[in-house]
């Protein structure tokens, strides 16, 4: 991420544009955060933030000229509540492409005096149960919404859908409620650490192979990997395989010996009867 610097204001392209505006081109830079805008010294018409990854719309100071932010293709999610104080001129505002998502989130485009044109299409408010007539309700200047003029009809229509303040609470939380393609659902941290298996620590015949395997390593890398394994308690999946080998043989010979102690039990009674009836005392003969 870039920080938006007194010195990439001075030195970001600035040039007469299409309707013969000032305007500063600060766009594509990975921006974050609005800031240190003061060094324009209110000399531009249009600022052109575009492309960049700024989550809050905020932090201006007073631009008394400025008259069209365009912020498209960021991840605006926060709009500062007494923005119209720093942007008192402002006609133009395109917000394309942003993480907007409930109504209640563009209330405070409604301290912007001036503002007539706004864009804020691709964002999920877009889908929200009478998302353009609520817009239109909320602010009162506005000509051209997402591109499309702004129509008496509607004017009248949304006048008179939100005519209590009632009706408009309901349809911000209307909103909250209403959960449209695309949005992320906050999870709990806690579901997702009991969604997340828990990792068996590794037995001591495990811990002794890697010991093994690290001493009888060609490279680095593997003596790297190796290490990591250990520290990390995962056994790698090559010696989880050998490990398995390994205690599959164990048990095999542990059967081939019980196999064995049990066959010699069985050759070994007629042996044991024989050598009970020698170690009998013979009958003495008849003189």
């Amino acid at each position: 991420m870039v920080r938006l610097t007194a010195d990439l204001v001075w030195k970001s392209p600035h040039f007469f544009n299409a309707v013969r505006e000032r305007e500063l081109d600060l766009r594509g830079n990975k921006i974050a955060v609005i800031e240190n805008l003061g060094a324009t010294e209110d000399q531009f018409d249009t600022i052109d933030l575009s492309d960049n990854e700024i989550v809050k719309l905020e932090n201006f100071p007073h631009l008394n000229r400025l008259g069209t932010l365009l912020i498209n293709n960021n991840r605006i999610t926060r709009i500062n509540p007494n923005i119209g104080e720093f942007l008192p001129k402002l006609h133009t505002l395109v917000l394309t492409n942003n993480r907007l998502v409930n109504l209640v989130e563009i209330d405070p485009l409604a301290s912007l005096p001036k503002l007539q044109f706004l864009s804020l299409l691709d964002n999920n408010i877009t889908k929200k149960p009478n998302y353009r007539l609520y817009v239109i309700n909320k602010l009162k200047f506005l000509r051209v919404l997402d591109f499309k003029k702004v129509k008496n009809k509607e004017r009248m229509e949304a006048s008179n859908l939100f005519a209590s303040k009632e009706v408009e609470e309901e349809a911000k939380k209307e909103s909250i409620k209403t959960f449209t393609p695309g949005e992320v659902l906050n999870v709990p941290e806690v579901a997702e650490e009991q969604q997340t298996p828990k990792v068996a620590a590794p037995t001591p015949e495990q811990i002794i192979a890697i010991k093994a395997a690290i001493v009888n390593s060609q490279t680095l890398e593997e003596v790297a990997r190796l290490e990591k394994a250990l520290k990390s308690g995962q056994l790698p999946a090559d010696l989880k395989t050998l490990d398995e080998d390994t205690g599959a043989n164990v048990v095999k010979q542990k059967d081939e010996n019980m196999v064995s102690n049990n066959q010699n039990e069985a050759d070994g009674e007629p042996n044991d009867v024989e050598e009970q009836r020698n170690d009998e005392p013979a009958p003495m003969e008849q003189e």
